[in-house]
């Protein structure tokens, strides 16, 4: 392609890069103009991405069918709509069940979803002005160079000479990462020993032979990770469920799960909203946030934020349970709301306790985030017993429509992370929160974990698992069954890596960052929320190069975006993409004069 054309090269072709192909094609028209208008000729575009674009790494389409999405069919979508609040046009699309035909509470497997981002991509770049030319690179992009007041360079692996670029988007998506100090021990005791560590990783895309029939395997972990772990180690071995009985291949290696928290994420909720929606926001808006990003010695999460959050969510639960189940509770709403609004902390607990007689009604997010805070089991036999009821207990409510003050929560969950995305990195606790309450497994999962549990393949370790390295295995531990420990000769790390800029694996982002970028103390890099331009230590926007995703401080709640939810997402994107076609049709303007 010639160089002489403006030019922006996207870094990363997953969703968050389609996402953004897709808010340019929709702006375009407006901010560009076609080619040949008032002299200027069009503008070429490159996807840099080893994996296909549209799905990229996570989406792909050659992956496993037994993985399945997170998310309900029809809670995904690629497409705007007019809750989104952005300056560019809506160009409504399909969610993923309408353009699948699948029934909208169907949990679509990933393949799926990798054929819908594909389709995606392919619409976006058809739905470009005449004049734009998109090309994509199949490989690694190592390092970006260029002066801020001139023409970039991306370099690409297996290439002699750089792409040039008048701008450069990174949309990353998740990245791999060095391992940190506790895992480089493990990996060497492994080594050393003959043992069997995997770091954390990808799970589909992790080599799980040496994991052998049979033998006890220790895996820390219980989210996400956990379950594509799960499925592969007993569906993927040739393992079947009928009426909720589980049935060995006798490949299955036998799985010893624990974490943190000790449980598996909260049930996907299994019903639909009927009623009146809580007004959300109400005690965390737009005029919170303005007040904590004014405070001139900034802010401290746990602090200033989490009282406005828990009050907010609070709101949500009570305003469902007072108007949905009135019998539950011994006031009115009316006065329940003015007293709770004038509320705080232990006086918000004294009206809960006398207008909710019931605890099991009231929220409590303490015991939510942490159920076995203060269990003690006797043996591990009883811990089995005793988390396969709270398993069943939390299917039971996550189900069950009269606990549908628990899908008020989740709303206001949604809400609050939307609000949330402003104040930047806010540390990862709140994560991992968001994940374990609101992005929890779909209900099949967890039948299959009660499943494999009775059949033996599956045991529960506890909470705050501990792991060692001693005496040639690996043992654990768990403060819920005290003085009982299992020994291993595998472990698992199930998790996501966490890479930091420095820590990452992605050498672009790494060099990035030696050059100056900013990042914030958890490691993110920090852009502009405005419009998502990288940040130098300073404070000060690059002119041309721009981040969105994972590896920023303005990350959003996952992957895919809700209909109707407003996402940030989509508003990230509509704002780098007007960006980036103002500077490049005043770049082309300056080339034509």
């Amino acid at each position: 392609m010639s160089t002489g054309r403006p030019s922006l090269v996207i870094v990363g072709a997953g969703p968050r890069g389609t996402g953004l192909l897709e808010r340019i094609a929709a702006n375009a028209p407006e901010l560009y103009g076609d080619s040949g208008t008032q002299g200027l000729e069009g503008f070429d575009i490159h996807l840099v991405d080893p994996y296909p674009p549209g799905a990229g790494r996570v989406w792909r389409e050659q992956q496993s069918p037994l993985l399945w999405m997170n998310s309900e069919a029809q809670d995904v979508t690629m497409f705007t709509d007019e809750t989104v609040d952005m300056a560019g046009p809506v160009l409504e699309g399909p969610t993923l069940h309408e353009w699948a035909r699948l029934d909208g509470h169907t949990f679509a497997d990933r393949p799926r979803q990798g054929a819908y981002m594909r389709w995606v991509y392919e619409r976006a770049v058809a739905a470009l002005p005449p004049g734009v030319r998109v090309q994509h690179h199949p490989r690694r992009a190592l390092r970006v160079g260029g002066p801020r007041d001139g023409r970039q360079q991306v370099w690409l692996e297996g290439l002699p000479r750089p792409l040039p670029a008048d701008l450069v988007v990174l949309t990353l998506g998740h990245l791999d990462a060095e391992l940190d100090d506790e895992q480089r021990e493990l990996a060497a005791y492994a080594r050393e020993h003959g043992l069997v560590h995997l770091p954390p990783d990808f799970t589909a895309d992790s080599d799980l032979a040496a994991l052998k029939p049979g033998e006890p395997v220790l895996v820390r972990g219980f989210g996400l990770a956990f379950v594509d772990l799960m499925v592969l180690l007993t569906q993927g071995r040739g393992g079947r469920y009928e009426d909720g009985v589980y049935h060995p291949s006798g490949r299955e290696p036998i799985l010893h799960v624990g974490s943190r928290r000790g449980v598996p994420y909260h049930s996907k909720i299994g019903y639909g909203w009927e009623g009146e929606r809580p007004p959300l926001p109400r005690f965390f808006g737009p005029a919170e946030i303005d007040g904590l990003l004014a405070r001139p010695g900034g802010f401290d999460f746990r602090r200033d934020v989490w009282p406005l959050v828990e009050k907010e969510l609070g709101f949500a639960h009570y305003h469902r349970l007072f108007t949905a189940h009135p019998e539950r509770t011994r006031t009115a709403w009316t006065d329940f709301e003015e007293k709770y609004a004038a509320g705080d902390g232990a006086e918000i607990q004294a009206l809960v306790a006398s207008a909710v007689p019931d605890p099991a009604d009231r929220l409590d997010l303490a015991a939510l985030d942490h159920p076995l805070d203060g269990v003690r089991h006797t043996s591990y036999e009883e811990l089995q017993t005793g988390l396969r009821a709270y398993i069943e207990n939390d299917l039971k409510r996550r189900h069950h429509p009269s606990y549908s003050e628990d899908l008020a929560v989740f709303l206001g969950l949604l809400s609050v992370y939307g609000q949330l995305v402003r104040l930047g990195d806010i540390g990862s606790w709140w994560h991992g929160f968001f994940s374990s309450l609101a992005s929890g497994p779909p209900g099949p999962r967890l039948r299959q974990m009660l499943a494999l549990s009775r059949a033996g393949i599956l045991k529960f370790a506890g909470a705050d698992m501990t792991v060692t390295a001693e005496d040639g295995v690996f043992r654990a531990g768990s403060a819920t069954v005290p003085g009982v420990t299992t020994e291993a000769r595998a472990l698992v790390e199930a998790r996501l890596p966490h890479p930091t800029v420095a820590r990452t694996r992605d050498a672009l982002l790494r060099e990035l960052y030696a050059d100056g970028a900013a990042a914030t103390p958890e490691g993110l890099l920090a852009v502009d929320p405005v419009d998502g331009r990288v940040l130098d230590r300073s404070g000060t926007p690059h002119p041309r190069r721009f981040a969105l995703g994972p590896h920023t401080d303005a990350r959003g709640s996952g992957a895919f975006t809700r209909p109707r939810t407003g996402g940030p997402a989509f508003r990230q994107n509509d704002a780098t993409a007007r960006a980036a076609l103002a500077f490049l049709r005043a770049s082309a303007c300056r080339a034509a004069a």
